[in-house]
């Protein structure tokens, strides 16, 4: 049974511009804004974690994932997903057979064939999903490790914020934000205490190879790296001579050419070694001429 003022529109979709950050108490200008999307299920939200006979008890388990670490091009995007409370678990203990998402892993361990078929069907029937896209300036800016760390704070932080409106926190709802890999990001709880969300109902976990582990995760690591692979299929159609839907933005020696022929994109992430050896070359090259 769903709210009955839920029931017309159920989906609040998620939108946001962030161009500015606080972090630790000191606002930074973002050199390039931070683009949020998804959308929040409110009708199954209510459903399986409040109306639910038992449910109040049961955590509300947020799995997040990043895609895009590596490359030299393009963004990196990251993913935080809210499955239905029993589709969410341990992979290993199967909750999801018998769902629609009952071949989901670790998104790496899958084709892009079944990525690109399970990508729909993640925002279909999660609870909540939200991805962050942070360009490569941002990366430039703060470094690699600083912007996957941010994306994943903004990703968590506003489901929780959605999820704490809706729910009112009348039973002081537990969260559990399930992160992959080994360090969690610093939410910012003093901004959560103002909506009446204590730091003590928020568990922050690190799990390594969690995308293969957890259902919650791994639903998280679909929308990360297919919402990533759109953008870079975008911009090779923008610059077809570098090959980009081949390479996806990685060092790979074709893409390395395409920089030494054609130069380095927009797009590209500068602070990286082999793209800043490229600038300094091209500087060098055309001080000599002078």
């Amino acid at each position: 049974m769903s709210n009955p003022s839920c029931s017309e529109n159920p989906f609040t979709p998620i939108n946001l511009l962030i161009e500015q950050v606080d972090i630790k108490g000191q606002y930074i200008q973002l050199t390039a804004p931070i683009q949020l999307s998804g959308q929040l299920n409110i009708a199954e939200l209510l459903a399986q974690y409040l109306i639910n006979e038992g449910s109040e008890k049961a955590p509300i388990q947020i799995g997040v994932d990043e895609a895009g670490r590596g490359p030299l091009l393009g963004s990196v995007n990251v993913a935080a997903a809210i499955l239905p409370a029993t589709w969410s678990g341990l992979i290993e203990a199967h909750p999801l057979r018998g769902t629609p998402l009952s071949i989901l892993t670790d998104s790496k361990q899958l084709s892009e064939k079944k990525r690109d078929f399970l990508y729909p069907l993640v925002q279909q029937h999660a609870v909540g999903h939200i991805v962050a896209d942070i360009p490569a300036a941002v990366i430039d800016q703060v470094n690699i490790l600083q912007a996957t760390m941010l994306g994943m704070r903004l990703c968590s932080e506003v489901l929780v914020k959605m999820v704490a409106k809706h729910l009112n926190m009348v039973h002081e709802k537990q969260f559990e934000v399930l992160i992959d890999g080994n360090r969690c990001p610093d939410l910012d709880y003093a901004i959560l205490a103002k909506l009446g969300v204590k730091e003590s109902v928020i568990d922050c976990q690190a799990w390594v190879k969690g995308d293969a582990r957890h259902t919650s995760i791994a639903a998280a690591s679909i929308l990360a790296k297919v919402s990533r692979d759109k953008t870079m299929y975008a911009l090779d159609a923008e610059h077809p001579e570098f090959g980009i839907a081949k390479h996806k933005g990685y060092p790979t020696r074709a893409h390395m050419e395409a920089i030494v022929k054609y130069g380095v994109l927009t797009a590209h992430r500068r602070s990286f070694a082999p793209v800043r050896k490229a600038l300094e070359n091209v500087a060098h090259t055309e001080k000599d001429k002078r």
